[in-house]
C-alpha cells in the first residue's frame, strides 16, 4: 500500500509541476501582449540604464537563446538601433582539458558570453559553430601554454583569456563583437 500511495504522489508532483512549467513558459498570468511567443530566436538590446520617463525600468523580454535585454536599443520600426547591445549566450560551456605530460590534469570549465552590437546578433547565431571552434582552439592553445589555465584565479590569467579569446573572434567576425564575458569558471583535478 506504501508504494501505491508513493507512486501516486510522485506521479501528481510530475503533473503538477508540467503544467506549472508550461504556464510560465507560456507567460500566463502576464498582461496581454507582454510574452514573448516568436519562434525564431531574435536578440534584443540591453539598455537596464534607461527608464521610461517614469522612474521605472522598462520590461526585459528572454528569447529562446538566451539573450535577455529591453526594446529600448530598437527604433520605432522594431530594429536595432547601431548603439544597442545585445548579449550572445551559448547553449553549452566550454570544457577545455589541462594536458601534463601527455595525460590530463585537470578540466577547466567556462561559461562564456559576448558583448555585442545587436546588428549582428542573428549572425552570430548562424555562424554560433564556427565561433564555439575558434574560442575552444583558442582555449585549447591557452591550456597548452603552461601557466594560463593552471592558475585561473589569477586576475591576470583571466583578463590573458578575455583579451585572447576577443582577438580570435575578431579575426573570424571583425566587427560587431565588443567583449567577452566569463561568467562562471571552474577546474577539476582529476
Amino acid at each position: 500500500m506504501k508504494n501505491i500511495i508513493s507512486a501516486i504522489v510522485v506521479i501528481v508532483c510530475i503533473i503538477v509541476g508540467g503544467i506549472g512549467g508550461n504556464f510560465l513558459k507560456n507567460g500566463a498570468g502576464a498582461p496581454s501582449g507582454t510574452a514573448d511567443h516568436t519562434s525564431a530566436p531574435k536578440e534584443k538590446s540591453h539598455a537596464a540604464e534607461k527608464t521610461d520617463g517614469h522612474g521605472s525600468q522598462p520590461a526585459e523580454t528572454k528569447d529562446s537563446h538566451g539573450a535577455k535585454g529591453s526594446h529600448a536599443g530598437t527604433d520605432s520600426h522594431g530594429n536595432p538601433t547601431a548603439g544597442a547591445v545585445d548579449y550572445f549566450k551559448f547553449t553549452r560551456e566550454f570544457v577545455v582539458p589541462v594536458m601534463r605530460e601527455s595525460r590530463v590534469e585537470s578540466l577547466v570549465i567556462l561559461n562564456i558570453n559576448l558583448e555585442i552590437d545587436s546588428r549582428v546578433s542573428s549572425k552570430l547565431f548562424a555562424m554560433e559553430p564556427k565561433i564555439r571552434d575558434n574560442i575552444m582552439t583558442t582555449l585549447i592553445e591557452l591550456s597548452n601554454d603552461g601557466s594560463t589555465l593552471e592558475a585561473i584565479a589569477n586576475l591576470e590569467n583571466y583578463e590573458s583569456i578575455r583579451a585572447t579569446v576577443l582577438m580570435n573572434l575578431q579575426r573570424i567576425v571583425p566587427e560587431g563583437i565588443r567583449n567577452v564575458l566569463i561568467v562562471d569558471m571552474a577546474k577539476q583535478q582529476l
